[in-house]
């Protein structure tokens, strides 16, 4: 006898035996639980080992003093931020358009960005404050900036926002076309990088302007140092400035 389609797919019902076999089982379950139950309780009870723990032997001498002020990272970043800069070089001129105070507000660093309402969006999680320098020298003009972040909800705040940094540093070549881009290393950093990028960015009725940058971080801090003018700059000046600004971190 041919069985039909529809009868192969659908499930098998469970009929009344089946049933009446699972509710024994369980019925026996309870029942061996029960007289279990009552087994113990006709025992004394069993006493429990005792527990020990291996004695602790103290150190003896001075405990050693604290870190002082200069050696101690986490209290030098909590003063002024803007002591942290690097000193303006003799011979150097302050920009004019820095302003006075040398902090720089969310939304000022924000527009450094080319979508500033999205930067400031992201930058509400994590942005406690920025400390900025400016000073022109010779042919060019160096900018520093400090950003510190709060690293509660966003962990690693500083950190990401180098790795950041480091992705559009690297992605000119691939996206301006001939923006040829050197690299180093800066000493005594985990990740930090300094650039150079040797082709200038031209604009109609503008001279060429040459670019270096440099990204690095500490703690909860972010470095970044910004060098344009109208010369080609050199790896030296841009490292050097790093590396300086973070020996001071």
């Amino acid at each position: 006898m041919e069985v039909p389609e529809e009868a192969v797919a659908r499930p098998r019902r469970r009929g009344r035996t089946a049933l009446l076999i699972t509710g024994a089982a369980v019925l026996g379950l309870v029942a061996g639980t029960c007289a279990g139950y009552l087994v113990q309780a006709d025992r004394d009870p069993t006493r429990l080992p005792s527990l020990s723990q291996p004695k602790i032997e103290q150190t003896r001498g001075e405990a050693p003093e604290p870190l002082s002020a200069s050696r101690d990272r986490q209290v030098r970043t909590e003063g002024d931020l803007r002591e942290l800069l690097l000193k303006k070089p003799a011979g150097a001129k302050k920009a004019d358009w820095l302003g006075t105070d040398g902090w720089m507000t969310m939304a000022d660093y924000a527009g450094y960005y080319d979508d500033p309402g999205r930067a400031f969006e992201d930058l509400s999680y994590a942005f406690r404050r920025a400390a900025v320098t400016v000073w022109e020298q010779d042919s060019y003009t160096v900018e520093i900036r400090l950003v510190q972040y709060r690293q509660d909800e966003v962990a690693h705040a500083a950190s990401d926002s180098v790795e950041d940094a480091h992705y559009w540093a690297e992605a000119t070549d691939s996206y301006e076309g001939d923006r040829k881009t050197r690299s180093w290393t800066v000493p005594g950093t985990e990740d930090g990088m300094a650039y150079v990028h040797t082709v200038p960015e031209r604009e109609p009725g503008y001279l060429p302007v040459y670019n270096a940058e440099a990204h690095a971080w500490r703690g909860d801090i972010a470095m970044e140092i910004w060098v344009y003018g109208t010369e080609p700059i050199d790896g030296k000046t841009i490292r050097g400035l790093a590396e300086r600004q973070m020996e001071r971190l």
